[in-house]
């Protein structure tokens, strides 16, 4: 099987991205709430996601700069307010989200205009979406200026809000059908977690017995 080899110091910045996100997928999304200082609600998708850390439990964003390298009002609000909410997104909610991701001007609720409704934040001063399966209260843990273009935002989650028939709080164990997450796939494309199937990790005893038995009969 042969590659191509693509040297990233060989491609433009919008070429490097079309790369990554085409082949680093499904990407989870992120539909992060924040609150401007004027007290309006920001709602927008990224998938420059993930959880990073559980102890202390940590979740990353990676959050693009405008054109003209001024924050974007997910970021600029972080900066302002100290916390921001992750909401997660299921199929559900996918209209809405991508109302949420149009290019309006920080004067608009994104919310609102996406005809969704907010609950308090309980430990932050964030409002969350109330249609979404599962969000999580975060406090910007720490910032980090990867470029002028970029900034990668890491976030310590504080509280989470699980929907009931998703969660057993006891075991805190999840039911993957129930939420019905999607994640980001390239160009327009979006793929759901339905199409599962379970690996168990096998044991370093079951990885080294056919060697062991190849040994001993050799």
């Amino acid at each position: 099987m042969t590659h191509h080899a693509m040297n990233f110091s060989d491609l433009t910045p919008r070429e490097a991205y079309k790369v990554m996100i085409g082949t680093i997928v499904p990407r989870p999304i992120a539909w992060v709430t924040t609150v401007s200082p004027d007290g309006v609600v920001n709602a927008a998708p990224y998938s420059f996601f993930n959880c990073l850390s559980a102890d202390p439990p940590i979740l990353a964003l990676g959050v693009e700069n405008k054109a003209d390298r001024s924050f974007k009002d997910t970021a600029y609000n972080i900066r302002m307010t100290e916390c921001f909410t992750v909401n997660i997104v299921d199929r559900a909610n996918v209209e809405a989200m991508s109302v949420t991701a149009a290019g309006v001007g920080p004067e608009v609720d994104e919310v609102a205009l996406a005809g969704l409704t907010t609950a308090p934040g309980v430990k932050v001063a964030c409002p969350r979406i109330a249609e979404a399966p599962v969000s999580f209260e975060c406090e910007r843990y720490l910032g980090i200026e990867v470029s002028s273009a970029r900034e990668i935002i890491l976030g310590r989650i504080v509280m989470a809000h699980i929907r009931q028939d998703i969660i057993d709080p006891k075991t805190c164990y999840s039911d993957h059908e129930k939420l019905d997450a999607i994640g980001r796939m390239g160009g327009n494309g979006y793929a759901g977690t339905m199409d599962y199937f379970d690996w168990p990790t096998p044991s370093a005893e079951d990885v080294l017995a056919p060697h062991k038995n190849a040994a001993s009969n050799g």
